[in-house]
């Protein structure tokens, strides 16, 4: 059996390109936050640049994959369960220990990370990174994505209290109508004729989906800081967001873990399992509560999401490792006979 590689696991922890990204836009807003006139100006483009990523979203879903995947409705309903039941029951659950710690807008951006749906690459990498079943994996987080549109905004209502900073329900379903399910569905109309194009320049055109997630991240922060975020938020309470985040990932993976064995589901479909039903996306998530929220909380609705987007990778990618090499000592074994 080979051993585990500390050089491996600091690999997985360095944090990527985009999140660093993330990091400097939020040190940007902190120094030189937008107001005024100018913040007006950005709050237009960003409207336009979600607007083309739900857009490029429609067109890059494949309906083949979607369709190749749906025979497995066991695996997708319970991927489906974790992340619009179990999630938000979760968070309902950590509310004294959450409220104990955090502020309300802290605790709200929880619920709101809770009801939001899977990652669609991320989940996808890691199940193959992992030797799972990757064509359930693009079904599962394919299809979340699409009914997290819908669902999402439902979530949000049942969970956050009338009392708190979200919109109205009449003006959010207009709004999630308007700038994110019908490019999303313009995409999927079109993507007959641009389909092709939108997949060989995939590489190219993730640059759109992280643009228009930094320039909702500045806007939020930006807003953020003029009403006294940084004086509001201490160290303590950071630490605490994360440990918090981490013991809802935690508790996730264990749960869809235990219930997949429990279920008689192989280990490739246990993986894909796993990794759809512990994410939660930031790309979906960002967009949609610059949608549902009033600028005045944005910032601190999003920080928890984009606290537990970079955890959710990190612990994500070191069991994939430790599912990849499940194998080799058995292999080891017989080599020796």
């Amino acid at each position: 059996m080979s051993s585990f590689s500390p050089g491996a696991l600091l690999r997985n922890l360095k944090p990527d390109n985009f999140t660093i990204a993330l990091l400097v836009t939020v040190a940007l807003a902190s120094f030189l936050p937008c107001s005024g006139t100018t913040a007006v100006v950005f709050g237009h483009v960003t409207t336009v640049a979600i607007g083309l990523l739900f857009f490029l979203h429609g067109a890059k879903l494949s309906r083949e994959a979607v369709v190749a995947g749906a025979l497995h409705w066991r695996l997708h309903l319970l991927v489906l369960a974790s992340t619009f039941i179990l999630f938000p029951l979760l968070g309902l659950a950590l509310r004294p220990l959450a409220l104990t710690f955090l502020t309300p807008d802290l605790y709200m951006g929880i619920l709101f990370l809770c009801a939001l749906p899977s990652t669609v690459q991320s989940s996808i990498a890691m199940t193959a990174m992992a030797r799972g079943n990757v064509p359930a994996a693009i079904c599962s987080a394919s299809a979340s994505n699409f009914i997290g549109i819908f669902l999402a905004p439902i979530l949000v209502g049942l969970l956050i209290a009338k009392g708190a900073e979200s919109k109205s329900s009449v003006d959010a379903v207009l709004s999630i109508v308007m700038q994110l399910l019908l490019p999303f569905l313009a995409g999927q109309f079109l993507r007959r004729w641009i389909g092709r194009w939108v997949d060989r320049h995939k590489a190219t055109l993730k640059y759109v989906d992280q643009g228009s997630i930094l320039l909702v991240v500045y806007t939020a922060f930006s807003e953020a800081v003029n009403e006294g975020i940084w004086h509001t938020l201490s160290v303590e309470t950071l630490v605490a967001l994360g440990l918090i985040s981490l013991l809802l990932l935690a508790l996730v993976l264990g749960i869809s873990t235990l219930v997949s064995r429990r279920l008689g589901f192989s280990k490739e479909d246990e993986i894909a399992i796993v990794f759809c039903a512990s994410k939660k996306s930031l790309a979906s998530g960002v967009p949609m509560a610059k949608v549902l929220f009033s600028t005045r909380s944005l910032g601190m609705v999003i920080l928890p999401l984009m606290l537990f987007h970079q955890i959710q990778l990190m612990v994500c990618a070191v069991i994939a490792q430790r599912y990849a090499r499940r194998d080799e000592g058995k292999e080891a074994t017989v080599s020796t006979l």
